[in-house]
């Protein structure tokens, strides 16, 4: 199984280490083609040197190669919004990891998809069984 994992770089880095402790658990159920995601040493505006052209391309690359799609929403970004709704254009399997916060409500357009699998959590061993239910 390839898993193509999503989360914020240039709308917000404050959940890098979420990120990766979420890759860390996914790699129990096959393969994480976007690790970079979860790299704390990434820069808050992306990768340093790499234009978006060649970032968009390679990223495309390992979406076609994914067969789902696991997306943490919390952190708005334009890109995971944008591969969400590749996502359900390419019929692959989608789960978006989401948790409250005071104020602010996640999208209507993922919240409202029937194409989309949402999930809210707490804390990372919440995650982590959603995470394990939806793969099972």
């Amino acid at each position: 199984m390839k898993i193509y994992f999503a989360g914020s770089i240039r709308g917000g880095r404050e959940d890098a280490e979420l990120y990766l402790q979420i890759i860390e658990h996914l790699k129990k159920y096959g393969e994480v083609l976007t690790e970079h995601v979860g790299d704390k040493n990434l820069a808050l505006l992306g990768e340093n040197g790499v234009k978006d052209d060649y970032i968009h391309n390679r990223d495309l690359e390992w979406f076609l190669q994914s067969n789902v799609v696991v997306a943490e929403v919390t952190t708005p970004s334009l890109g995971v919004g944008y591969e969400i709704g590749r996502a359900v254009e390419n019929q692959k399997r989608v789960l978006c990891l989401y948790r409250p916060q005071d104020g602010k409500r996640l999208s209507a357009m993922i919240a409202g998809s029937p194409d989309v699998t949402n999930a809210e959590y707490q804390t990372l061993d919440d995650a982590k069984k959603i995470i394990d239910d939806f793969f099972e």
